[in-house]
């Protein structure tokens, strides 16, 4: 079948795939405390989600990255990993992977490492058991952890995925190293992205850039820039002192575009063929008129015959400095 190529010549290999959009936890710049939840007739099933996916790795996607909300609350979810277990098994399929808040990883990790998954990220902003309560609200640490041991037991390698949030876990940056380096984590620091109608001065007072991050990191330790790419946004350096890799994603202060291979689909079927502009193209109605697999593949080239060159952030950077600006000269900044 004729690969995934869209406008400006680049095979679009990895695809980041949302099952849900609910979560067990509420952390405080991702969700309210009492969401309104989609209803279940709007979400994708278990076996379109499997028809979609197997679409898109007919047509080259070699990297599946599993998403939410959390996505092993989704009930069943396991019988989604076994249908895409078979295309890593056939070797259309390269890698499964998941995104996940580590809550249920007790319960999982064994079944998704016997699947064929090799690596998870966890989200974890801290390793103090109150402050996390507070960043998740309804978030418990140690059964986190026990799920991250759970999961370094049955083989998969774990990268923690850190927000940076200035004045909440600024000063854990260096003990959240020493943690991962003890237990083999890799690590990826978030930069937060102040902007949206969500803003706020609580949100603003956290923007933790993060070069400044990295630089208070420089003045300790010695970080050797890496030219490794995964296909995602993140910029790399080795710490020189231990060995171990850091990540760093700077959505506002970076351009990530040129060697973009990825789309997003959400839960509902929309695709987003660019995670930093609000074009998508509906691919419930396709999938659901016909069963035909044909015209979901036509849908699906149609909509990758729109994916842009890349996002542009001036016009959120000039929103963000300007909201900055104000919010100082209302705080005596």
């Amino acid at each position: 079948m004729t690969p995934l190529i869209d406008p400006f010549a680049r095979a679009i290999s990895y695809l980041r795939v949302s099952v849900t959009d609910r979560c067990d936890f509420r952390c405080t710049y991702c969700m309210s405390e009492h969401m309104t939840f989609l209803p279940k007739t709007d979400l994708l099933s278990l076996e379109e989600l499997d028809r979609l996916c197997t679409a898109f790795i007919h047509m080259g996607v070699q990297k599946l990255r599993i998403t939410g909300g959390e996505p092993l609350v989704r009930k069943g979810i396991l019988t989604f990993f076994e249908a895409m277990s078979r295309h890593l098994q056939t070797g259309a399929l390269k890698e499964l992977t998941l995104t996940t808040n580590g809550s249920q990883l007790a319960k999982f990790a064994g079944a998704l490492a016997d699947l064929g998954v090799r690596r998870v990220n966890v989200s974890l902003d801290t390793l103090d058991p109150a402050k996390f309560a507070t960043i998740t609200r309804w978030g418990r640490l140690p059964q986190v952890l026990d799920g991250i041991a759970t999961a370094k037991a049955a083989g998969l390698k774990v990268k923690i995925n850190a927000v940076a949030l200035k004045g909440f876990n600024e000063d854990e940056l260096f003990p959240l190293l020493d943690w991962c380096a003890a237990e083999g984590h890799d690590l990826t620091f978030i930069e937060v992205m102040p902007m949206g109608e969500d803003m706020t001065a609580t949100r603003l007072d956290q923007y933790w850039p993060l070069k400044d991050l990295r630089a208070r990191l420089a003045q300790r330790l010695t970080l050797t820039d890496l030219t490794e790419r995964t296909g995602g946004p993140a910029r790399y350096v080795r710490v020189e002192e231990t060995g171990q890799k850091i990540g760093f994603i700077t959505p506002l202060t970076h351009n990530f575009c040129e060697s973009c291979n990825r789309v997003r689909l959400t839960c509902t079927g929309e695709l987003y063929m660019c995670l930093g502009q609000e074009d998508m193209a509906d691919l419930r109605a396709p999938l659901r008129a016909s069963p035909d697999d044909r015209i979901v593949e036509q849908a699906i080239r149609a909509a990758i015959a729109r994916k842009p060159k890349g996002h542009d952030f001036d016009y959120s950077r000039q929103k963000v400095a300007g909201q900055i600006t104000r919010h100082m000269s209302h705080t005596g900044g």
